[in-house]
């Protein structure tokens, strides 16, 4: 069984354009994320996926490998999808998805999420969660909460708080979902073929076109936080966190 990792990366950002070539000490981030993935012993190939030339050539200048891609993709999963069609994949072959503006999440994590997939065959999909810690992170749209059953199948992800907490004499846990997914290689091509959803578009969150059409997706819960990159505040929170002078 393969594990290879793809890393989807856009120019294009609302809130951040370029940010996968914003300069992160001395380097860009999308080279910072190639780099740790190739940490990982479990992976056997690594790409970036992006339909923008300015990325493609960034990753070859820095000696990565990268995927052109179309520009009509919804998703980075359906970018991956078509990425991965350039490899030679077999259906039970597993492919990790970290998002390109995560630069500091540790390669320990491909190990995380990939466990579900390598112990059960019949599990398409897996993600990881977080439980969090920093309060503002509950009621913030950018953190993506997530609930799941006691199998650990997640329930339902937003940018809402969720679970409310009606009565505050039962406190609850709050988890935070990681931008990083293991899919089973043949679900990559399931998940393509499948219409847009209705609460994907409305949350704007691909993974939940996964449990509208009825897919299964296991979350694990990690003890690595890991910032995602949204605003160039953010950017700078990273550059102190490498820099040792944050947390």
């Amino acid at each position: 069984m393969k594990i290879v990792c793809i890393i989807p990366s856009r120019f294009a950002s609302s809130r951040f354009p370029g940010k996968p070539l914003a300069d992160l000490c001395g380097k860009p981030m999308i080279q910072h994320v190639y780099e740790r993935v190739l940490q990982s012993a479990l992976v056997s190939a690594a790409a970036v996926a992006t339909d923008d030339d300015r990325i493609f050539e960034a990753v070859e200048k820095f000696g990565g490998k990268a995927i052109m891609t179309a520009g009509r993709h919804r998703s980075g999963t359906d970018r991956i999808a078509e990425a991965v069609e350039s490899l030679d994949l077999e259906d039970e072959d597993i492919v990790v998805n970290v998002q390109g503006d995560q630069p500091i999440f540790e390669p320990s994590q491909i190990d995380e999420v990939t466990r579900p997939l390598r112990e059960d065959p019949s599990l398409p999909m897996s993600t990881l969660i977080y439980r969090i810690v920093r309060r503002e992170e509950i009621a913030h749209p950018n953190c993506v909460k997530v609930v799941f059953d006691s199998d650990f199948n997640a329930l339902y992800f937003s940018r809402s708080t969720i679970p409310y907490v009606r009565d505050d004499r039962h406190p609850a846990a709050h988890y935070k979902h990681h931008g990083i997914y293991a899919y089973r290689r043949s679900f990559l091509r399931t998940f393509t073929e499948l219409e847009e959803g209705k609460l994907e578009r409305l949350e704007s969150l691909e993974q939940l076109r996964a449990l509208e059409f009825g897919y299964r997706i296991r979350v694990v819960e990690t003890l690595h936080d890991s910032v995602e990159v949204d605003a160039p505040e953010e950017l700078a929170r990273v550059r102190e966190i490498l820099l040792g002078r944050a947390v």
